[in-house]
């Protein structure tokens, strides 16, 4: 296990957190927030030292990097980022308990967007601006964007370690020969997408703070509303922006880098798009169905419906109404959403898409090979054979997704609440949504947990955000033996 050159990784993703800080520690003292700005001097502060305890303990660090060095790094990364990250919720008191910062930036970072806070509006605004961020830097990943910026390292196989141990997806590729402008490119496509729902939402008269925190959250696909009521305060045509916009953000990256390359065969043939787009517009037609005598006109029918659907299934988290209060059907099918997700390779989290195209075609191939066990038969997307390793790894991801559910559904249920209000907190956390059903609905909060269910909810939001793998080989004892 190569220590030291993880340590050096570390020291630099703080680095990106503390660059990205800045601007928040700007805002409060332009805005005259005092308290806040105490706690971003604070959070810099340690996040110096932290660093600076790093870079000369992890000198003269060999180059030898793996697999297993590359899923630690992220793990403890993201880890570390948070435990940092949130100092400037406790140090300026917006969040006076340390446990419930620690849930509100883990929220954040992994785009969750479930809240302890009752309401958000008193909150400074340079607060309001690094939780909305935290989103957007969480979205496509602070390691993505380190090997963005940062100058090449190693070889193309080092840096692939660490884009596949924290990118979303059953499998991670190149869309281009290196990797370091792989990264870039992802990154570029997520920036443009930014700013322009930032520009569609100015139009529509939203104020450049609140479009900016929107779009930041939106990209991310987080949630995190800067409005004690979310979204639902603002215009249709604002909420219709939102709507497509977190469609949008729930596409899988490389349909976009073949946009850029006119390719417009290979993305309209894109199995997991079909799918991802034919699973939304059937979901948004059968709840407007549902819930039709619940609203006066047809288009506000849609319009919520299309936001609700758009918001869960891209595990974004924002809302227009309490679906709580929507019928049996429609949170069934907003629940089954929950745990789908968005496509891979996309800022949004649950099981992806992908991954569940990939069970049900090895699903039928096993059904097949039990009625013809001579015949050879592959599992193919797009046309392309794919490979077994990936389809085993699948599976095992499917197997570690259940059991993790139950075990944390387990070990919050120890509050008494109802089985409705945690199994829906466990989907909405580990499949980073944001609000579940009933006392975690969207117009509630997780406040009312006890410390160690938000800590345990806390990990499950990390699990989900990184694919489950890098956080568990953290636990496992092999994985800290030198050889």
């Amino acid at each position: 296990m190569n220590f030291k050159m993880m340590g050096q990784f570390v020291a630099k993703i703080l680095g990106v957190e503390a660059a990205f800080m800045l601007p928040a520690l700007l805002m409060s003292l332009f805005c005259g927030e005092s308290a806040a700005a105490r706690g971003f001097l604070g959070a810099l502060a340690a996040i110096a030292v932290v660093e600076l305890i790093l870079v000369s303990s992890c000198r003269n660090a060999q180059r030898g990097f793996h697999e297993k060095e590359g899923l630690v790094s992220v793990g403890v990364g993201w880890v570390v980022l948070s435990l940092l990250g949130c100092l400037p919720f406790y140090l300026s008191g917006a969040i006076p308990s340390y446990v419930d910062a620690f849930f509100e930036i883990v929220s954040g970072f992994t785009t969750t967007g479930a809240s302890i806070l009752p309401e958000v509006e008193s909150l400074p605004r340079s607060i309001l601006y690094w939780r909305s961020f935290s989103h957007w830097l969480g979205g496509m990943g602070v390691l993505v964007f380190l090997l963005a910026i940062a100058p090449a390292e190693g070889s193309d196989g080092f840096t692939m370690h660490l884009l596949r141990a924290e990118s979303p997806g059953p499998s991670v590729g190149k869309l281009v020969p290196r990797m370091k402008k792989t990264a870039s490119i992802l990154y570029l496509i997520y920036i443009a997408l930014t700013v322009l729902n930032v520009l569609f939402l100015l139009v529509g008269g939203m104020p450049l703070f609140d479009s900016v925190c929107t779009a930041l959250g939106t990209a991310g696909t987080g949630g995190f509303g800067i409005k004690n009521d979310s979204i639902a305060g603002y215009s249709p045509y604002l909420q219709n922006v939102t709507t497509i916009f977190m469609f949008l953000f729930g596409v899988n990256f490389s349909c976009y880098y073949l946009l850029l390359l006119k390719d417009f065969r290979s993305v309209f043939r894109d199995e997991e798009l079909r799918l991802y787009l034919g699973l939304a517009a059937c979901s948004i037609g059968a709840i407007a169905l549902n819930i039709r005598s619940l609203y006066e006109t047809w288009e506000e029918t849609v319009r919520h419906s299309a936001f609700q659907v758009a918001t869960v299934m891209t595990t974004t988290g924002y809302a227009t109404t309490d679906f709580d209060l929507w019928p049996s059907f429609s949170k069934t099918l907003l629940l089954c959403l929950m745990v789908v997700g968005a496509s891979a390779g996309s800022t949004g989290g649950g099981l992806k898409v992908g991954r569940l195209m990939l069970l049900v075609k090895g699903l039928r191939r096993n059904i097949r090979q039990l009625l013809n066990p001579r015949k050879v038969e592959v599992v193919r997307n797009n046309g392309t054979a794919v490979d077994e390793k990936i389809l085993a790894n699948t599976n095992a991801y499917l197997a570690a997704y259940v059991l993790i559910i139950f075990g944390v559904f387990a070990v919050i249920s120890l509050d008494g609440f109802s089985t409705g209000t945690n199994f829906s907190a466990v989907l909405a956390c580990f499949n980073n949504i944001g609000p579940g059903l009933e006392a975690v609905g969207p117009t509630c909060n997780f406040s009312a947990y006890s410390p160690l269910s938000k800590l345990v909810l806390s990990w499950a939001m990390l699990a989900g955000r990184l694919e489950i793998f890098p956080i568990l080989v953290l636990f496992s004892g092999s994985t800290w033996k030198r050889r």
